[in-house]
């Protein structure tokens, strides 16, 4: 067996052709699984496309840099889902482009942090995480607080996301498609021709900063935190359901 180790390992042309035999294996067997996506994520009902102020929300954790110190991935571990909450499901991260999952936790996953504080607890968090959380290592972030939003670029950013299969609105007839999917509520927030309104009217509505009178950073940033983990009712699924949304 050393004999035939050594006769490969000092014939570069063998070692060349094997090596690359294994790499074109183990690239197939990466790759092909992503041409049939379509087939092997299910649907899961409640998740949906972010809205225009969450989209923007999402743009600003990934200008921050949030993904290096947090995953938003829960691994399906008793330990995990006993700190975080069930485990991620792919068909939460199809409108994700590109998926936050992550390794790296240095703070908390964030896959299910929506909902388990408050706008105000959140706003304190970014200004001064160490008033909140004393053992944290996290930045302050208060700028984001002064800082006004940036939606000048918003359908723009709509439209991109839409190549990539996110379903967003640009006409009637994709408007219509929304409505019968989401439901009319949910399709309004996704019409790229109403991009700004929804986004002004779901951060006065949502106050996610404390102020009314205009849309922060802040705003946008809290509004996608709050939406993380919330879209799936896993009251209504049967637990024998949940094994193929792995």
């Amino acid at each position: 067996m050393s004999f035939k180790h050594e006769k490969v390992e000092t014939n570069a042309g063998i070692l060349l052709v094997l090596t690359m035999l294994a790499i074109s294996v183990g690239g197939l067997v990466e790759i092909a699984p992503l041409f049939f996506i379509k087939d092997t994520t299910e649907n899961v009902e409640g998740v949906r496309p972010y809205t225009p102020l969450e989209s923007r929300g999402r743009d600003l954790y990934i200008r921050e840099g949030c993904y290096t110190c947090h995953s938003q991935m829960i691994r399906p571990f008793r330990d995990e889902q006993l700190r975080y909450g069930h485990y991620s499901l792919a068909a939460e991260s199809k409108y994700d482009h590109p998926f936050q999952w992550g390794s790296k936790r240095t703070g908390p996953d964030l896959a299910r942090v929506g909902g388990k504080y408050s706008n105000e607890w959140h706003v304190q968090h970014m200004i001064k995480p160490k008033s909140v959380v004393p053992e944290s290592v996290m930045p302050n972030y208060p700028w984001m607080m002064t800082t006004k939003l940036d939606v000048s670029d918003i359908g723009d950013r709509m439209r991109a996301l839409r190549i990539t299969g996110v379903p967003y609105s640009a006409n009637d007839e994709e408007y219509q498609r929304n409505v019968k999917q989401f439901g009319e509520p949910v399709a309004k927030t996704l019409h790229i021709p109403d991009a700004v309104k929804n986004l002004v009217a779901q951060a006065q509505e949502g106050n996610y900063d404390g102020d009314r009178t205009s849309v922060s950073e802040l705003d946008a940033m809290i509004a996608y935190l709050q939406v993380l983990g919330t879209m799936v009712d896993f009251s209504k699924i049967k637990p024998e359901e949940l094994v193929k949304f792995r």
